[in-house]
């Protein structure tokens, strides 16, 4: 099994606020989202592009996965981003308004031009019609020694505009999203749910986070710190499920089953594919405690 990294909660925020980036520093998301490109004005481009990469090179963020969302890769600015993060080194560099695997396989060739390490990842913005079509080309760039692809980010309202759906269609987004987490699953990357925008509706966030959950994504972008608690909570193992992989992985490692496919466990037949995400369930959970979180 490959490293698990709890990316419960994903926290945007814009690189042009010097004092959310630093009090970002102290907060318990799993990831922080430095935003180069909608949350950051036209005029201050420049500036927030400087201070982003400053900030990210001090490595001040702790055991936090820093991510930046850059302009896209094909303008000025989002070149000047992809030359200015190279060194920094984030962890991940998230690229906008994805449409086909071209953009990412470009964008880790350019990165690796410039130098940037291998462990900077990419993921992929997911936020137009032509994206959920091509989502399996999209994931395919996982595969490409280019590609850098570990994660694929839903962009709710962009795709709700785009297809004329009337808000607040989550409902009717719904094939949307299961064709992305499938692609997702099928090149063994994350899958990072849409952002929830009213901040009012604390009940709505978390009935949102638990469907995520439960429909397999990793996590959930938020736009406010109010939204980590929750989301941490909806998207890590409860106590139950800590409790039941403990139990599954000590009932087939008992000598009498480490032979066996199929063991009954409270009148119920338990296969060996679930010793798998049993395993999974309890990375996750020593990857969270480990985070202090």
């Amino acid at each position: 099994m490959s490293e698990i990294r709890p990316r419960r909660s994903v926290l945007a925020m814009p690189g042009s606020n010097a004092r959310a980036l630093e009090k970002a520093q102290t907060l318990p998301a799993d990831v922080i989202l430095i935003d180069l490109e909608d949350g950051t004005a036209p005029e201050m481009k420049d500036a927030a592009r400087a201070q982003v990469a400053e900030a990210v090179a001090r490595r001040g963020f702790g055991p936090r996965e820093v991510v930046v969302r850059i302009n896209p890769p094909d303008t000025d600015d989002g070149e000047a981003d992809l030359a200015a993060l190279a060194a920094a080194a984030p962890d991940a560099i998230l690229v906008p308004k994805v449409r086909s695997s071209d953009a990412l396989i470009a964008a880790g060739s350019r990165l690796r031009r410039l130098g940037a390490p291998v462990a900077t990842r990419i993921w992929a913005m997911i936020e137009t019609p032509m994206a959920v079509v091509n989502a399996a080309e999209i994931a395919g760039a996982a595969r490409d020694v280019d590609g850098r692809l570990s994660a694929l980010v839903i962009g709710p309202n962009d795709l709700l505009k785009a297809a004329r759906i009337r808000p607040p269609g989550r409902a009717a987004l719904m094939p949307w999203l299961m064709s992305v987490l499938a692609a997702a699953r099928a090149y063994e990357i994350e899958a990072i749910d849409g952002v929830f925008t009213d901040l009012r509706d604390a009940a709505g966030f978390e009935a949102e986070c638990a469907q995520g959950r439960d429909l397999g994504f990793d996590g959930k972008m938020l736009i406010h710190p109010s939204q980590i608690a929750p989301a941490n909570a909806a998207f890590g193992p409860e106590a139950a499920e800590i409790a039941e992989a403990r139990r599954l992985m000590d009932l087939f490692e008992a000598p009498e089953n480490r032979d066996r496919g199929v063991v009954a466990v409270d009148g119920r037949m338990v296969e060996r594919l679930h010793v798998e995400a049993a395993r999974r369930t309890l990375a996750m959970a020593g990857a969270i405690a480990r985070l202090g979180a």
